[in-house]
């Protein structure tokens, strides 16, 4: 009774002796008798029993392996192939290339493989680097975002950020910056050899590849509505280790410029050392026909990025997708882990209530 007796004005942080000589208020570090600042809330705490643990790992268990098995053969439906043609072997058709490249002579090499089974719907094709450490952090933030959306100012005037690739011969560099100076430029050719011994080139969509947002939201030409790019960037030089300059991308002026898909697909930085990237797209054919049938074929490479100076290795990937994305069974493989556990415990916590539980249950009737 005593612990909750208090007058009206404690409970409204007023504390007796709380006024000096002259009505004067003494602060104290005291905290209010409030029921928010004493701690005195409502409060609700779980009590563990068996009638509530053990149905929940059951449960548990229960809807986790479904949807593990379910995402794990969802994902090994999903068809993929992997080419590599780094050329750090002899016996690679890119050897050459890899062993004699040089910035200014183009070296081409080609590679041929054969598909086991047909690819169904639209088919992917990737560009994958390895031991390429995109996420360095003086790497990532050797860019200019301003400069990249457009703006004149910064296109004349790169950030200070893209240093040492800021200026080149008295000219500021558009897109200035590291990442944009190592943009990936190999040039990749897909063929299918029919029954006859004749290749036939597969078409392929360079449209399409990039996010929405960053097409139409953060990669913008300077200029305006200046369809002469050449003009806008005049004055500008282009990247150090690029063979030509950014309004040369492309002759389609929709992916030329700051807003050329393939570049911006290269200025969204991997988090891991090994990564993949979106090239083109396989459209799928109207007819029934599949996109890519089972067979030979062959893959043109005109080799221009170097990767044997950091130890990296290039591939080349097919795959199709699914509702859930593109081939990963850890999350499958994630869940039906977590599920099978939970069962087991729930088993094993039941095994142990059931042959002890009783007995503690009488001991404690008998005292």
């Amino acid at each position: 009774i005593m612990a909750s007796s208090y007058g009206a004005k404690e409970e409204d942080g007023h504390h007796p002796g709380s006024a000096g000589l002259g009505g004067a208020a003494i602060r104290t570090k005291k905290p209010d008798n409030t029921a928010f600042k004493q701690q005195r809330l409502p409060a609700w705490q779980p009590i563990l029993t068996a009638g509530t643990v053990l149905p929940a790992f059951f449960i548990i268990g229960l809807i986790f392996i479904p949807i593990g098995i379910g995402l794990y053969v969802t994902s090994n439906n999903i068809k993929e192939f992997e080419l590599d043609y780094t050329g750090t072997d002899m016996s690679s058709p890119c050897f050459n290339c890899s062993q004699s490249w040089n910035s200014t002579n183009t070296c081409k090499c080609e590679l041929f493989f054969s598909l086991d089974q047909p690819f169904e719907s639209n088919v992917f094709m990737y560009y994958g680097l390895s031991n390429f450490y995109q996420n360095h952090r003086r790497y990532v933030k050797s860019r200019d975002d301003s400069q990249l959306n457009g703006d004149e100012r910064s296109l004349k005037e790169p950030s200070k950020e893209c240093e040492p690739y800021r200026t080149n011969e008295n000219k500021p560099i558009a897109p200035c910056g590291a990442i944009a100076n190592s943009m990936f430029n190999d040039t990749l050719d897909l063929f299918y050899i029919d029954p006859n011994g004749k290749k036939r080139p597969i078409s392929l969509t360079k449209k399409g590849i990039a996010w929405w947002t960053d097409k139409h939201v953060k990669f913008r030409n300077p200029g305006g509505s200046n369809s002469n790019l050449t003009t806008v960037f005049k004055d500008t030089a282009k990247p150090v280790n690029w063979h030509k300059p950014v309004y040369e991308l492309d002759v389609d002026i929709e992916n030329n410029g700051f807003i050329n898909e393939d570049f911006i697909v290269w200025m969204r930085t991997a988090a891991l050392p090994t990564f993949r990237k979106l090239y083109r797209i396989i459209q799928k054919n109207n007819d029934m026909t599949p996109t890519l049938p089972r067979g030979n074929y062959s893959l043109a490479v005109t080799y221009n990025y170097p990767v044997r100076s950091f130890e990296g290795r290039k591939r080349m990937i097919l795959s199709t997708i699914s509702w859930m994305g593109g081939k990963n069974p850890f999350l499958g493989i994630a869940y039906i882990t977590v599920g099978s556990i939970c069962f087991f415990l729930g088993v094993v916590l039941l095994f142990i209530h059931h042959k002890y539980g009783n007995r503690n249950n009488s001991s404690d009737i008998a005292s």
